[in-house]
């Protein structure tokens, strides 16, 4: 038996939403669920940074700075154990609880489906590990020394 939507009020389900329901002030939403390539995207925020060029060049930058500084978070030792081991543990779990923000920040932003964002982590997140994590420069630095 095949339903068809004007069935459903006969058993009790709702119909499904049309497109303006999930819109702003019934404009058209900016939604995919595929990778896509332009400017015109929608990330972290609605209608951010919509048509506006610089704003999406300002996202990039932004998306960018965010993988590198979890990369900086999770890698970087900022304090060395000492005598106080409740102040470090409060400290290292505030450090992981800003780490871990960032990191879904990240993730949502890449949840727009646009490639220019998408290459932005992936490549803010290399940076950063090759600074923090990869001994490279560590290596580089010990040697010119």
């Amino acid at each position: 038996m095949e339903l068809f939507a004007s069935d459903l009020h006969n058993v009790g389900i709702p119909p499904p939403p049309t497109p303006t329901d999930f819109s702003h002030h019934h404009r058209p939403s900016i939604f995919h669920t595929s990778f896509f390539w332009g400017t015109h995207a929608q990330v972290l925020f609605s209608c951010w940074p919509g048509h506006n060029k610089t704003m999406y060049g300002v996202a990039l930058v932004l998306v960018f700075s965010l993988a590198v500084i979890v990369e900086c978070l999770y890698h970087w030792e900022f304090v060395k154990p000492g005598p106080n081991r409740i102040g470090l543990g409060l400290f290292k779990t505030g450090i992981h609880t800003i780490r871990a923000g960032l990191s879904y920040l990240v993730m949502l932003a890449v949840m727009s489906f646009n490639g220019g964002i998408f290459l932005a982590a992936v490549l803010g997140h290399a940076l950063g590990f090759l600074l923090f994590a990869s001994r490279l420069l560590t290596k580089f630095r010990m040697n010119s020394s």
